[in-house]
């Protein structure tokens, strides 16, 4: 795995989603080369492609079901767009530490409040993730093998009890933080070097000039 710092892998994380997200519709060109970016990041973090590969199956189930009544033609850009930003955010989070989150998450320049919000997000990712893999487990305990049978597996019923299993992980959680005396803040100090802050200004640069050149395509 490259040694980058958590913050650093955050915020460059960060990067490839926001100019990603707001790239135009239909500028299919900035976005293949946001693909290639995304890859490049799963390689230099060495991703377990098989986790990967079965939490995408799981989200894009839910992404499908949002953008296909939207027409082929847009549905497809989304579906794409999402699925580079997905790659990218799973990539950070299938490698980072176990309870490692929150110290990532002081480094970005947010009010408190909102880093409340995504610090539990991160706990449920956390938890989402653990989720996924315990059913996958279960699938291939009866049988079901390879990508045909994981499909098979995710139906409806499966997404409903995967929610229902997470949530109520989650809720514990909290309820188990709120008792270890955590009030919305972590003890914890996560500042950039002065290396790393040049490096993500440098990426913000290049994002911005990847997606603003898509408008003008």
């Amino acid at each position: 795995m490259l040694k980058l710092s958590l913050p650093l892998r955050l915020q460059l994380s960060l990067v490839i989603v926001v100019g990603a997200a707001l790239l135009k519709y239909h500028a299919w060109s900035s976005l293949c080369v946001y693909g290639a970016i995304a890859l490049l990041w799963v390689a230099l973090l060495r991703v377990p492609i098989r986790r990967m590969g079965g939490l995408l199956g799981t989200e894009l189930i839910f992404l499908s079901l949002l953008a296909l009544p939207l027409g082929w033609e847009r549905a497809s850009f989304l579906l794409v767009r999402s699925l580079v930003c997905l790659i990218t955010m799973n990539s950070f989070l299938l490698t980072l530490p176990p309870h490692s989150f929150g110290i990532a998450l002081k480094s970005l320049p947010v009010p408190a409040p909102l880093k409340e919000n995504l610090l539990l997000t991160g706990q449920y990712m956390e938890i989402l993730l653990s989720e996924v893999t315990r059913m996958q487990r279960s699938a291939q305990l009866r049988g079901l093998n390879g990508t045909t049978g994981w499909l098979r597996y995710a139906s409806a019923a499966m997404i409903g009890a995967l929610y229902l299993r997470t949530l109520d992980r989650a809720e514990r959680v909290y309820a188990a933080m709120i008792t270890r005396g955590y009030n919305g803040q972590l003890p914890i100090d996560s500042t950039l070097r002065t290396k790393e802050r040049l490096a993500i200004l440098v990426a913000w640069a290049i994002a911005a000039c990847l997606t603003l050149t898509s408008y003008r395509i």
